[in-house]
């Protein structure tokens, strides 16, 4: 199986594609939600994947309540989750792999990602490839969040490749319409979300995982 055209570069999303941050994050929620005496259920959990903090706390109030402290639970959620990330956050099977597979092809790489430019150099940096990423468009640089197609084509913009140049790798459902907003050749490998009719239209390909889409590269 191959790609519709020859990538010239690659961007990667990365909370649940490139690290397993988002089951971290769910045991997080999850246990914060426990210390207020609350349950958290994991369809609420699937809500919030791949959206931005206002989009969140709108989906907790409305499950919570008006009354609900989000800003707090959000806080102590976050505190949490960097506990468990310490001991916990993994790379996605693959990562690696791809990226030496990049190397040999001289292609450049980007990651679009919708977390903060520090959280970017602490999970990057925890495993020791944030240098191997050429560079990184992260909250604050863009305008519109995904699922706009802003944080894409300002990756392809600072690599200097056209965007229908470009294979975008995504987990998340706003990620893939964000990518192929961006008229990038995207391909979704599925985290905690499955792919849906909507995606299978979006993409080019739904991958098992990064060392399926390592194959396709040549």
């Amino acid at each position: 199986m191959s790609l519709p055209r020859v990538p010239q570069a690659v961007v990667f999303d990365m909370d649940g594609l490139l690290v397993d941050t988002e089951t971290v994050y769910h045991a997080a929620v999850v246990a914060t939600a426990q210390e207020m005496g609350l349950e958290f259920p994991k369809a609420l959990f699937l809500k919030l994947i791949g959206l931005t903090w206002a989009h969140n706390e709108h989906q907790l109030l409305d499950h919570f309540g008006a009354d609900f402290d989000a800003t707090a639970f959000r806080a102590a959620a976050s505190l949490k989750f960097h506990e468990l990330a310490a001991v916990e956050l993994a790379l996605k099977t693959g990562v690696v792999e791809i990226l030496d597979r990049l190397d040999e092809l001289g292609l450049p790489r980007a990651i679009a990602t919708s977390s903060h430019h520090r959280e970017v150099e602490h999970h990057m940096g925890h495993h020791g490839i944030r240098d191997r990423f050429h560079t990184v468009v992260a909250h604050g640089d863009y305008a519109r969040p995904k699922p706009n197609p802003d944080p894409y084509l300002l990756a392809a913009e600072r690599l200097g490749v056209a965007p229908h140049l470009c294979l975008a790798l995504e987990d998340s459902h706003n990620g893939v319409r964000a990518a192929a907003a961006a008229g990038m050749m995207t391909v979704m490998v599925p985290d905690m979300l499955a792919p849906t009719d909507e995606m299978r239209e979006l993409c080019v390909r739904i991958a098992t995982d990064l060392h399926e889409v390592r194959g396709w590269l040549v």
